[in-house]
């Protein structure tokens, strides 16, 4: 294979031809092109192209006061001769590198110092930029060292975010970083949700489910939480990052108090999963309110089609011909009591 390094000619490729006149050549301790065509019974374009190709590689040499007589080197000393140029090169790239490391390295205290300073003015950061918000969650999902939080809203989740969370999500859980998750109800629904749901369970992850959650939230060792922009015109969200101690606390109290509220996510038959208490009361709760069949949906993280069919459920199972008779029948039936009303 041929190579370049910078503008030094290119390696020359060592073949069996050239191999055998090169062994010829130590042997009688002299390269003569005649003789080497005669012994290998070649043309004298081909003895050239082989004499060319040894040169090139270092393995001949021209006797010093007779350029014209070429002597066999050892490899060794040819191959010293061929790649310490850019033997050098490389081993120069690699301190330039250790250097520049080290030179920025060494401005990390002054970094952490700096933004332990800037947080005692500056609760939060807004970050637009999707790809550096990518880079930041990766970087602390890298770095954390207890336990990650996970509010995830809006129900079954597409199947290559699944893929991206799964490997960053089983990286945490295989360095015995702890992990919670509150997902949707409507989440339990979805095959390949469940699946993600089930790996975690194995690795030692715990997930729970509620009817409704705050938006999305992520929170790294109770000390930094990533929370969605909110509706920025004209791009996709980026990211509110609080560091803020104060604010980091509410927030994990926040969570704790959603978790408390959720239920434990259990892998049962999807067949045989019908819509649970807490959903049900949601979907009438809503339905009471004046809710439009679209808004629950997005309420409860599901789509609107499956919202109608549960709403189909829960009004034959009410034996309600209208909404308005719905929630009175609700009402007497006490689905709109929730467990802790009825102690």
């Amino acid at each position: 294979m041929s190579a370049t390094i910078g503008s030094d000619p290119p390696f020359a490729e060592l073949d069996d031809v050239s191999a055998a006149a090169y062994r010829h050549a130590v042997q009688r301790g002299r390269f003569n092109r005649h003789e080497i065509a005669e012994l290998l019974h070649l043309s004298a374009e081909e003895a050239t192209r082989i004499e060319r190709v040894l040169s090139l590689l270092c393995l001949l040499h021209p006797t010093p006061g007779n350029a014209e007589l070429l002597v066999p080197v050892s490899p060794d000393a040819a191959a010293v001769e061929l790649v310490g140029s850019a033997e050098n090169q490389i081993r120069d790239l690699q301190h330039a590198v250790t250097e520049v490391r080290a030179q920025m390295l060494s401005l990390t205290p002054a970094y952490y110092d700096g933004r332990r300073e800037r947080n005692r003015m500056e609760a939060f950061d807004i970050v637009s930029d999707v790809a550096t918000v990518q880079s930041l969650l990766n970087e602390l999902s890298e770095r954390c060292r207890s336990e990650v939080l996970t509010v995830q809203p809006g129900g079954a989740r597409p199947a290559h975010i699944l893929t991206a969370a799964r490997k960053v999500s089983l990286g945490i859980l295989d360095r015995g970083v702890g992990m919670r998750t509150v997902y949707q109800h409507s989440a339990r629904t979805d095959l390949a949700t469940r699946a993600f749901v089930r790996e975690l369970i194995e690795h030692g992850g715990e997930l729970r489910t509620s009817e409704e959650v705050i938006d999305r939230m992520i929170i790294y060792d109770r000390e930094v939480v990533f929370l969605p922009e909110h509706k920025p015109v004209g791009r996709e969200p980026g990211a509110a990052i609080v560091r803020e101690p104060t604010l980091v606390a509410f927030l994990c109290s926040v969570f704790e108090h959603l978790w408390r509220g959720a239920t434990p996510f259990h892998l049962g038959s999807v067949d045989s999963d019908p819509v649970t208490d807490d959903l049900k009361r949601s979907i009438v709760r809503l339905m009471a309110e004046g809710y439009k069949d679209e808004m629950v949906a997005r309420r409860l993280g599901m789509s609107v089609r499956t919202c109608r069919r549960h709403i189909a459920e829960i009004m034959e199972e009410l034996e309600a011909t209208s909404r308005f008779q719905a929630g009175a029948n609700a009402a007497l039936s006490k689905l709109l009591s929730s467990p802790q009303d009825t102690v």
